[in-house]
């Protein structure tokens, strides 16, 4: 990969044998290698791993989950929060663990879109709860620094399974509890 940033430094009309630019090449392969680290990861082993036994049945939500990403298209960060919640169903999953699946799908290059909906997904299949409700609100600087340079948009996505799609009072108190 340091190959390719030195001949991409060159495109761009840089001089990669610039004093400023010498370690470049080094320090974007190890920076792209953690921000897509989330390729290596499994969120089963993550949530299986921190499975407990409950008897309760009632929401459970971690909201304003910071996370940051790659946009497929461009390779340009898009960041912002996540807000998660799940009704559990005979087990609950240790609430860090939760932050960490978000991680593993944002460090990898992605469309908002789809990160949403992996979220929820992996959580669903992995917890087997009986709804879960994810929403992802970012800014992206694919939208901020080039194309339209809205520097104040947002974007907002949600997923909604089990009893928070089918229930408008479930969804509504979610919303209601992370301040949509």
């Amino acid at each position: 990969m340091q190959e390719l940033v030195r001949k991409m430094l060159s495109e761009v009309g840089e001089n990669p044998d610039r004093e400023g630019l010498l370690d470049t090449p080094k320090r974007v392969d190890k920076s792209l290698r953690f921000l897509t680290e989330g390729y290596e990861m499994d969120p089963k082993a993550i949530i299986e791993k921190a499975l407990f036994d409950a008897e309760e049945s009632e929401m459970v939500i971690v909201k304003d989950i910071e996370l940051y990403s790659l946009c497929e298209h461009h390779m340009l960060p898009f960041f912002g929060k996540c807000h998660i919640a799940y009704i559990p169903n005979g087990k609950i999953v240790g609430l860090s663990k939760l932050p960490r699946v978000v991680d593993i799908f944002s460090r990898r290059l992605q469309v908002q879109e789809r990160l949403t909906s992996q979220i929820a997904n992996a959580i669903n299949e992995y917890l087997n709860p009986l709804g879960v409700g994810v929403i992802v609100e970012a800014a992206h600087f694919c939208m901020m620094m080039r194309g339209v340079q809205k520097q104040n948009s947002q974007t907002i996505t949600s997923c909604m399974l089990g009893e928070f799609r089918d229930s408008s009072k479930t969804r509504n108190e979610f919303l209601k509890l992370i301040g949509k």
